[in-house]
């Protein structure tokens, strides 16, 4: 009879280990997913385009830019935005769409963004497009990017 007990006690334990309660619904990954993407947005709004990307940048992360060229590592994403017209430049995104791998370790997104550029004189400068983001859950349960 112990034996039966003891054995119905640890298919119970095995059972609520693997629960669905004990991992993140992915509707509340995803909310930290759209979380993370404002508070980044957010920080590159009053630290500068350069440590935003770098703060919220995976150790590996990539950049494609517009002539297909890669920014790879947060040193090559912070040392490019630190010497192009980034430096004078705001920027601005809303995402559209966010969707969560099954084991809710990696998550993209994908929407619009805006950079404003004020040259020398004060004239602004809008450009306009479509960002796609990639994201990693890291080992301490933040997110970030890997590709973007």
């Amino acid at each position: 009879m112990k034996k039966i007990g003891l054995t119905f006690i640890l298919i119970s334990i095995l059972i609520s280990c693997n629960s669905s309660d004990s991992k993140k619904s992915t509707a509340d990954l995803k909310k930290e997913i759209i979380k993370t993407e404002k508070e980044f947005e957010a920080y590159c709004s009053k630290n500068g385009i350069a440590n935003g990307f770098y703060t919220f940048a995976d150790s590996n992360a990539v950049i494609k830019l517009k002539n297909d060229s890669l920014l790879i590592g947060k040193l090559g994403i912070k040392n490019h935005f630190d010497k192009t017209i980034s430096k004078s430049a705001k920027v601005t995104w809303d995402a559209d769409f966010v969707d969560v791998s099954d084991d809710g370790t990696m998550a993209y997104t994908y929407g619009k963004y805006i950079w404003t550029v004020t040259d020398s004189i004060g004239n602004k400068k809008e450009f306009k497009g479509i960002f796609h983001t990639v994201w990693k859950k890291q080992k301490d349960g933040s997110w970030k990017y890997v590709w973007d």
